[in-house]
């Protein structure tokens, strides 16, 4: 079964005789026999998937790595982080996406207020099963537990991804954004409740 390996700024896809889908565009060097197609939009579903995509205005274009070997993958410096999934789910923005493994299946979700609040486009992907996935940072991917009692509060740019069993609300007029005067409406950030992990980046969008 293919393993991805993270080496800060670099992915290593090893592969044996199976594929990853990967970011296209993003591979940088590969050793051994390997192939690369186009995977089309990552929505899981086709053509209903990929209209989705589009009017979301968000769309995930993937390639598929199949083979034996080893595949480089990175994108734009940023920093990768793999995070393993044992039947769970991993919602992420979708420009975080930097490649998963076959067991994992991926579908377009919309971010509705959210997306529009945090001005990220309106859809993020969500990526279930069992297998592995590659997600990308500017800076250090930073995981925060969300725990029973323990509701995390959250700057929507530097939202990343997150896994577990959480609900995610839209919180208004949060006191640090106001103090900083930062954008010309009114501010809003993401509040998590439950139980899961939340990932997020260091940098601002």
């Amino acid at each position: 079964m293919a393993r991805l390996t993270a080496e800060k700024k670099v992915l290593h896809a090893d592969l044996e005789g199976d594929s990853v889908k990967a970011a296209a565009g993003s591979m940088v060097a590969y050793q051994g026999n390997v192939e690369f197609k186009n995977a089309g939009m990552g929505g899981g579903g086709g053509l209903r998937a990929a209209v989705r995509q589009r009017v979301a205005g968000e769309a995930v274009n993937l390639m598929e790595c199949t083979g034996h070997g080893r595949v480089y993958l990175a994108q734009d410096a940023f920093d990768v982080t793999v995070v393993d999934l044992q039947q769970d789910t991993l919602t992420v923005e979708s420009e975080h996406i930097l490649a998963f493994t076959k067991g994992i299946q991926h579908d377009v979700q919309f971010a509705g207020l959210r997306g529009m609040t945090s001005g990220q486009g309106l859809a993020t992907t969500k990526l279930s099963g069992t297998g592995q996935a590659a997600i990308i940072s500017d800076g250090p991917m930073i995981a925060l537990a969300v725990a029973p009692g323990m509701p995390l509060v959250v700057d929507p740019d530097a939202y990343v991804a997150g896994t577990g069993q959480t609900q995610m609300s839209l919180v208004s007029g949060v006191s640090w954004r106001s103090l900083v005067g930062e954008g010309g409406g009114e501010p809003f950030s993401l509040r998590f409740e439950g139980q899961g992990t939340v990932y997020i980046q260091p940098a601002e969008r």
